[in-house]
């Protein structure tokens, strides 16, 4: 049975206060909608997607499915007045042949993958399915004079989200039924189904609190903050064969690889089978800040491969101490080691990447989030690189050339070592870790994500991770 997803694109965003539907104001550098449609499309098991849109936007619709190459969107079409009436045209379109649909409302762009895999798995067994988070406020229910009418018990309520999944049979019965209920109201389609197909149960899988809709102006803010703070669902971990069928041949160039993160990623990339050249000051004489140097590294790389397919940085340097103590030699080195030398890359390997449609990787750390005491240049330095991922994703995006950002976690480097001395086993990721994401990060379909690498649950790791600097980058450039 064939797995399809639908889009649902056809709010006006009234509540948002602007002149355009709400699913096209960009957040993250992409609109809101695309974010959304990127999940679906690389998700392994949708293998269609359907995208009900507002009329009169359709062609913003089809240019971002063009210029992104969203392959499985089969069909756009115009929503309508109603959610309800929006999915009915939907399941017009799907024709007689049964299948096993998810419909997601377009303004949800955080949607966890793993959701996805959760709600056409439990069609496996059931006819609809729903998604729902638990309550942390207390539900009141109010009477026609606005006094308190009834306090359901928490424990048994859950707040709804989508996507909601059905066989389409079951959907399509249920609105068959509806039409003819001269009463009929519903604000999602669980609710047909309760309705007009009581026997049908209906299987609830667990949300995501990241999982929100964008409805009020106060979202758009959330939304776009969550984008910059949220752990993004790191790309599948894949069988050795599978990364060998990838980096076969491939070409890949990294800056700042004579040790640490870099090194690991370069020795990864070889045992599969990759072309792989490190470029670092200390080993090739290459200086990531001067843009001599990186294209005497491209048109080294060129003249032995004649390609490029995969870019990554992991320079960087961290100067230590109060800013007004700073020279201004520290000052221009950090900005340019940490934040112009990522620029320079990108300007002078971009026409290579867009050549192999391939992908740029950079590296922050959670610095980034909250500049500190002592880190004031580093930390400004990795928000910016964040910001500039972000930016190339969507610059990029009609090259088809992916943009992707790792922020690890404190990892165990001889870099580390000489930094901060002998820390407590296990308090520490492995270097080879970091790298192993990387690569799954370089070879996934995705752009314009941040992935955030932790060993241990984020909140216990704050308080623990104030005194140190957070990732393992070669600070030697």
């Amino acid at each position: 049975m064939k797995n399809v997803a639908v889009l649902l694109a056809g709010g006006v965003g009234v509540r948002v206060g602007l002149d355009v539907p709400k699913q096209l104001v960009k957040i993250a550098g992409r609109p809101i909608m695309e974010h959304t449609l990127a999940i679906l499309d690389a998700h392994e098991d949708v293998d269609e997607i359907l995208v009900l849109m507002t009329p009169g936007h359709l062609d913003a619709v089809r240019a971002m499915v063009r210029t992104g190459g969203y392959g499985k969107v089969t069909q756009i079409l115009e929503g309508a007045e109603t959610r309800n009436e929006t999915t009915r045209r939907a399941l017009e379109a799907l024709g007689d042949e049964d299948c096993k649909l998810l419909l997601h409302d377009a303004v949800r762009p955080l949607l966890s993958p793993r959701i996805i895999t959760d709600c056409f798995e439990a069609l496996e067994t059931y006819g609809a399915v729903d998604v729902a988070i638990p309550s942390a406020d207390t539900i009141i229910e109010v009477g026609p004079d606005n006094t308190i009418k009834d306090i359901p018990p928490r424990a048994a309520l859950r707040r709804g989200q989508t996507p909601q999944a059905f066989h389409a049979s079951v959907l399509k019965a249920a609105y068959a039924q509806a039409v003819l209920d001269p009463d009929f109201e519903a604000t999602d389609d669980c609710t047909v189904v309760l309705r007009y197909q009581p026997d049908v149960p209906i299987w609830v899988v667990p949300g995501d609190e990241r999982n929100m809709k964008v409805t009020e102006p106060i979202d758009l803010y959330l939304a776009d903050k969550l984008f910059q703070l949220t752990q993004s669902d790191l790309p599948p971990t894949r069988e050795p064969e599978a990364y060998r069928e990838a980096l076969a041949g491939k070409v890949m160039v990294v800056f700042g690889g004579s040790y640490g993160i870099g090194a690991d990623i370069a020795r990864l990339g070889e045992e599969h089978g990759a072309h792989v050249m490190t470029f670092s000051r200390s080993t090739t004489g290459t200086h990531v800040q001067r843009r001599q140097d990186i294209a005497q590294a491209a048109a080294a790389v060129v003249a032995e491969h004649g390609r490029v397919d995969y870019v990554v940085n992991t320079a960087g340097v961290l100067p230590r101490g109060a800013l007004v103590d700073t020279t201004d030699e520290t000052i221009w080195a950090a900005t340019e080691i940490n934040y112009i030398a990522p620029i320079l890359i990108a300007q002078e390997f971009h026409p290579l990447l867009k050549e192999t449609r391939g992908s740029l990787l950079l590296f922050t750390s959670s610095s980034y989030t909250r500049g500190r005491s002592g880190y004031s240049l580093y930390s400004s330095a990795k928000a910016a690189t964040v910001n500039l991922t972000q930016a190339l994703a969507d610059e990029w995006a009609p090259d088809q050339v992916r943009v992707n950002c790792i922020n690890p976690e404190r990892t165990a480097t001889p870099m580390r070592t000489k930094a901060f001395g002998q820390e407590p086993a296990g308090s520490l990721l492995e270097s080879v870790t970091v790298a192993r994401a990387s690569l799954d990060t370089l070879i996934a379909g995705g752009t314009g994500h941040l992935i955030d690498l932790r060993r241990a649950d984020p909140i216990a790791l704050a308080m623990h991770e104030t005194a140190y600097d957070d990732d393992g980058v070669d600070e030697r450039g």
